[in-house]
């Protein structure tokens, strides 16, 4: 996600290069609005943004304003309705209320990071009616947007904010504003740059370097940034929830030359794998790490275990990355074709392999497989750098389901058989929290403690917002409320206090 207000034609481009910067973040679609200050022009579609844009779509979008997006679903399906930025333009003819919304405001394109987990419940009130439309939970905040009130956008942000509840970094375009906004937990991050005399936002300090920018600062949480021909100014919005910073953001997310809060990521990630040599030292010949991510912590791990690292991978640069793949068949085929072991690197030796994070096993499974069958390693010692992942994430990360989860209801030994190692290990929790240095009470480790920083929806449905209406998983629970294979009926009081027993549909399984 990247937004730029700039003081030439040129922001398009710009966009298109910082898109690539932050392209392992979504892979499923990508596109570009830009205003020339009168109107957004914008061109998108389904694939990577080499795939996406050419010339001659960049040539269509001249301006000084742009908001760029690649997407990685959480909160609607990976088709063409669902595609960021995500456009409202004023109608034609009044709304059926008598108002159109965008009236006075113009139109808007916005770019959403994160999930809102009362999407459902927003766009099935009465009061949003024009959200019914929407199919995502991006495009319900862009209808509470479009249709709210005040008189410019930063007013009706100030507005729709604090009902929104879960994560959430936007950038939005206006045909003369840059608007950036992050949520009050700053579960999301969202960078401030400078680019020449303008300016740039961006979900990962990497794309500032792409395009020359310099870092400036991160967004706090529940601050709106808004940016136009008179300067920078800043909406501080008072909201009672504690920060929860992603502790994936660290762990996989960001790029290792990425910054959040002043820390280097591939300084953390040497940390990560540094603790973890510590916390369980291994006999073993040679370490090596699962590229990209799990590098630099694999020479920290090294460094701290006093063995030598050796690149144990040839890695497809042109393979994405497999945890984000959409199905369960696409992360299958792209783990076998992303990796090939290196025999003359790993042949005959006893091999500590660091990887991020074990979510399904179907990764480390193949991996392990392929050091033993291709590599003929003799030994494989498999060391994860975060603790195992036994719950959902319901603020960004698209795992749902627990049973999706080689870790839930699993111990260690358990999934070291599952996957075929010699012996594994996960960096504990209290290690993850040193290593980020931040104080596990400003983060958000809901997927491996059950602790989540707001209540959860608890089994989240990643399609109801495209089912038909009254058929929607809209069950909010508690953050101790046990998982449930099927939810039970739930209570709720009507219009004169009494309990109505409301049945609800589960989702179905994916």
């Amino acid at each position: 996600m990247v937004g730029i207000h700039g003081l030439d034609g040129e922001v398009a481009n710009q966009t298109y290069f910082a898109l690539f910067a932050v392209q392992h973040r979504g892979q499923e679609s990508a596109g570009i609005a830009v205003s020339d200050g009168q109107d957004l022009h914008e061109h998108s579609g389904m694939g990577l943004v080499s795939h996406v844009f050419g010339e001659e779509a960049l040539g269509g979008l001249s301006g000084y304003i742009a908001v760029g997006h690649c997407r990685y679903s959480t909160a609607g399906s990976s088709s063409p309705k669902n595609i960021q930025p995500i456009m409202r333009r004023p109608a034609t003819n009044t709304d059926s209320d008598g108002c159109d919304g965008l009236v006075g405001i113009g139109p808007i394109a916005l770019a959403h990071n994160g999930n809102i987990v009362n999407a459902l419940e927003l766009r099935t009130d009465p009061a949003h009616e024009h959200a019914r439309r929407a199919t995502s939970d991006s495009a319900v905040v862009a209808e509470l947007i479009a249709h709210g009130w005040g008189e410019n956008v930063p007013d009706r942000l100030a507005r729709v904010v604090p009902r929104l509840r879960g994560s959430f970094s936007l950038v939005i375009a206006t045909a003369r504003q840059l608007i950036g906004v992050r949520d009050g937990l700053g579960n999301r991050p969202l960078a401030l740059g400078r680019l020449g005399d303008g300016w740039m936002l961006a979900s990962e300090t990497s794309a500032f370097d792409s395009v020359g920018a310099t870092f400036e600062r991160d967004i706090e949480p529940g601050e709106i940034v808004v940016i136009d021909d008179d300067g920078i100014r800043s909406i501080q919005l008072e909201l009672s929830q504690r920060e929860a910073m992603c502790a994936f953001e660290f762990i996989y997310f960001q790029r290792p030359d990425s910054r959040i809060d002043g820390r280097l990521i591939h300084s953390v990630r040497r940390q990560m794998g540094r603790l973890l040599a510590l916390q369980r030292p291994t006999d073993a010949d040679l370490v090596i790490g699962v590229p990209d991510s799990a590098i630099a912590a694999a020479t920290g791990f090294a460094e701290a275990a006093g063995l030598p690292y050796a690149d144990g991978f040839v890695r497809n640069r042109y393979i994405g990355r497999t945890f984000i793949e959409p199905t369960e068949r696409l992360r299958k085929l792209g783990a076998r074709l992303k990796y090939n072991p290196l025999p003359e690197v790993v042949g005959g030796k006893r091999v500590v392999l660091l990887d991020d994070t074990i979510v399904r096993g179907t990764t480390q499974r193949q991996l392990v497989g392929m050091l033993r069958d291709i590599g003929r390693a003799r030994e494989v010692h498999v060391r994860i750098t975060a603790p195992p992942i036994r719950w959902p994430c319901f603020l960004g990360i698209d795992i749902p389901d627990p049973v999706e989860l080689i870790a839930h209801g699993a111990d260690t030994e358990e999934v070291r058989v599952r996957i075929g190692a010699d012996s594994l290990e996960y960096l504990s929790v209290e290690n993850l929290v040193e290593a980020i240095a931040t104080g596990a009470d400003r983060l958000c480790l809901g997927c491996f403690t059950r602790e989540y920083p707001i209540e959860v929806q608890l089994p989240l449905d990643k399609f109801a917002l495209e089912r038909p209406m009254g058929l929607e998983t809209a069950l909010v629970f508690p953050r101790d409320t046990a998982v449930a294979e099927q939810p039970e009926p739930v209570g709720r009081p009507d219009a004169d206090g009494r309990t109505v027993v409301v049945e609800v549909e589960a989702p179905a399984r994916r």
